[in-house]
């Protein structure tokens, strides 16, 4: 008879993550016991593994994670770049062309000189967007510019798009048919979204490298919003929040408590072998 061997994925923000983008104090004291006693546990995440080691602060997953929802699989501790999706030039190139084509001025994450930088026009973005880019002053990752022309400098494996939501409409449209595009609304500024990746870059990709990796049978994922059905997609368990969008609900295998009740961890302690 086959062990069953489940690797459990959690998505963070609406989901691991109170509104005030942290974990609380006990759902991260849980994890970490369930962890210790062997449990095979990760996270998803549109986030960088800046930011989502942040909100993060104290969890300690022995596993690598998922970050920039599927560009990167990274290991915690050292920051190393286990497997990395990215743009060729001219894939890059074209989104950006797209991008202008309808006045929308992107953020773009690159790797330049083996560093992680955005990049972005400093007089062109808008103002959701220089919101974002405030509240990451003191990131060493951010690189404002006054030349276009070198926007795409480095390996480009990360756009993103805030506000305008009729212009993103239109440039998702266009893009969705090549690259892996998500369009949606932010759960804490409710501004809109465009985000686009390299069609090889999605969290359920992810997810299945490190299910055959760590040679599972079973995967248990957890989610709340639109970038979060793939995943659902590929799980053999999906448990959508009680504060989900209603389509990941409908694909739910069922719905759990919110994230502000500390949804993901309860379930996790009652039901995790």
């Amino acid at each position: 008879m086959i062990k069953e061997k489940t690797l459990y994925i959690t998505d963070l923000d609406g989901t691991l993550l109170h509104h005030d983008e942290r974990i609380s104090t006990w759902s991260c004291k849980t994890l970490n016991q369930l962890i210790d006693a062997g449990m095979l546990f990760s996270y998803a995440t549109a986030r960088s593994i800046f930011t989502a080691s942040t909100v993060t602060e104290g969890l300690f997953p022995k596993l690598p994670v998922i970050v920039n929802n599927g560009s990167f699989i990274m290991d915690v501790p050292t920051r190393k770049r286990i497997v990395v999706n990215q743009f060729t030039d001219s894939e890059a190139q074209d989104i950006y062309t797209t991008l202008c084509k309808y006045q929308i001025a992107p953020l773009v994450d690159a790797i330049i000189n083996e560093q992680e930088k955005f990049s972005y026009e400093e007089r062109a973005i808008n103002p959701a967007l220089a919101e974002f880019v405030a509240a990451r002053k003191n990131d060493g990752r951010d690189n404002p510019l006054t030349d276009t022309s070198v926007i795409l400098q480095g390996t480009v494996f990360y756009f993103t798009c805030i506000g305008e939501e009729e212009k993103l409409r239109a440039a998702y449209t266009v893009l969705r048919k090549t690259y892996n595009c998500i369009f949606q609304f932010d759960i804490y500024s409710h501004e809109p979204w465009l985000e686009i990746m390299p069609h090889t870059a999605s969290k359920a990709h992810a997810i299945l490298q490190l299910k055959e990796h760590y040679h599972c049978n079973k995967v248990v994922v957890f989610g709340d919003g639109a970038n979060d059905i793939p995943m659902f997609h590929i799980a053999d368990e999906g448990y959508a929040m009680k504060n989900a969008i209603d389509a990941l609900k409908e694909i739910a295998t069922a719905v759990i408590d919110s994230n502000e009740n500390d949804g993901v961890a309860k379930w996790l302690l009652e039901n995790a072998k």
